[in-house]
């Protein structure tokens, strides 16, 4: 669309390392769209720049792109986590990793980040969650009491391409979660939170101060 183009033209550049792992995960994946992409990227980079956080925590690695993209605005002492359940990407996933300019930032783990998040014993600034949309709300629930006082949670795909608003699916499960974290999250007297209609929906939650 013409004015998608315009946003990109007006957006920071996308290095060219992400612009490679973003065109490999297209061809060598089945569900490249998947990947976070250009502008929320840079999206991104900007929060954890505006937050500075010590600690990140995200839950669904992918091809690498976000955890990357992310690791990029961390501070010199600052640290990423990604777990990534699928252990059919962890080839594909590690070698982009481990061969960004970022890899000493990041700790890339293959498992469940509900059982394992917790026993990492870490105490995280922000969390981006972005893995199964069926167990989104039992997520959020783990993650946030591992998140500081005043931290950051973006969950990714809260719109999930307008099926939340399109009755065509309300059988399907992954609408289903998408629709429940919501509600869940709107009522949720612990946090506030926002949703941006960027690309497919990121919900941008902070907890509150205790």
């Amino acid at each position: 669309m013409d004015i998608d183009n315009y946003i990109l033209a007006h957006t920071s550049p996308e290095p060219d390392y992400l612009y490679r792992l973003w065109r490999a995960t297209n061809v060598h994946t089945i569900h490249g769209r998947m990947a976070s992409g250009h502008l929320q990227g840079r999206l991104l980079k900007m929060l954890v720049t505006m937050i500075r956080p010590k600690n990140i925590l995200e839950i669904g690695t992918f091809s690498g792109y976000s955890a990357i993209a992310m690791a990029e605005g961390l501070d010199d002492e600052g640290h990423l986590y990604t777990f990534e359940i699928n252990d059919e990407m962890e080839d594909f996933t590690r070698q982009w990793i481990e061969q960004s300019p970022v890899a000493d930032k990041i700790t890339f783990v293959i498992g469940d980040a509900m059982t394992e998040a917790p026993r990492l014993g870490v105490e995280f600034d922000m969390a981006f969650i972005d893995g199964d949309k069926r167990t989104y709300c039992e997520c959020y629930d783990t993650v946030l009491p591992l998140l500081r006082p005043g931290g950051f949670l973006i969950a990714d795909n809260t719109l999930w391409d307008g099926h939340v608003i399109d009755h065509a699916y309300d059988h399907d499960r992954q609408t289903q979660g998408i629709e429940r974290f919501n509600d869940y999250v709107a009522r949720d007297p612990r946090t506030e939170q926002v949703i941006l209609p960027l690309r497919d929906g990121l919900t941008l939650v902070r907890k509150n101060e205790e």
